[in-house]
């Protein structure tokens, strides 16, 4: 693959071509059509976001053959139970209530394929939600924030700062693996700008794919 082939994010969210921004590369944005609904039961949830990643890239790829299409699937997974986006306002509290004062997990796959190539990686981060109150979650499902985030929150959120603390890569649980990103990328051969510039987020330089002893950090608000 050369420097010069164009790159497509297969998402339509803000939060994840933010993040591929970063990187200093150019890319357009088109969203896959396949179904994301998530299965009743399911034994390997970790496998089943690799799949989704790669099922959208791939459905992307075959339509536009020329380019390397970059596709990601974030699962949030709480007493081995995957949490997805919420249908609406009364399943997002239900979803927050749970979450509160506790442990869950989050992790990200990304897929990047171009012709019949796939390359794949994941993180899996462990979050620490806060002790927030209920009136705090009902200001945040009014002010619509949750509907389009697999657990009904965002770590990155300003006011409603749902999260003490987080161990793995703060970036996954945003939605895009930053690191991971530039992995594919580079094994693929596309030429990307150094990984570590001036504009990353400061999360990044703490993020403990690259320095494994970067292991549990406290939230900090961007």
């Amino acid at each position: 693959m050369s420097s010069t082939t164009p790159l497509i994010l297969a998402s339509a969210s803000p939060r994840r071509r933010e993040l591929l921004s970063y990187l200093g590369i150019g890319f357009t944005v088109l969203p896959a059509n396949v179904d994301e609904s998530i299965p009743e039961t399911i034994d390997d949830s970790v496998a089943f976001a690799r799949e989704l990643a790669a099922r959208k890239a791939r459905w992307i790829a075959a339509r536009h053959p020329a380019a390397a299409v970059l596709a990601a699937d974030t699962i949030v997974v709480s007493e081995s139970r995957i949490l997805g986006k919420p249908a609406d306002a009364t399943e997002a509290r239900t979803i927050l209530q749970g979450l509160r004062n506790r442990p869950h997990e989050v992790t990200t796959a990304l897929a990047l394929a171009h012709g019949e190539n796939l390359w794949q990686e994941h993180a899996t981060s462990h979050v620490y939600m806060r002790d927030y109150q209920d009136q705090e979650i009902d200001a945040y499902i009014a002010g619509g924030d949750p509907f389009d985030k697999a657990g009904s929150y965002a770590i990155q959120d300003r006011h409603f700062k749902p999260v003490k603390r987080y161990e793995g890569c703060y970036c996954n649980v945003v939605g895009l693996p930053l690191v991971l990103a530039q992995r594919v990328l580079e094994r693929a051969s596309l030429t990307i700008l150094d990984l570590n510039p001036p504009a990353l987020p400061p999360e990044c330089r703490l993020c403990p794919i690259q320095d494994p002893s970067n292991i549990s950090n406290p939230m900090i608000q961007p």
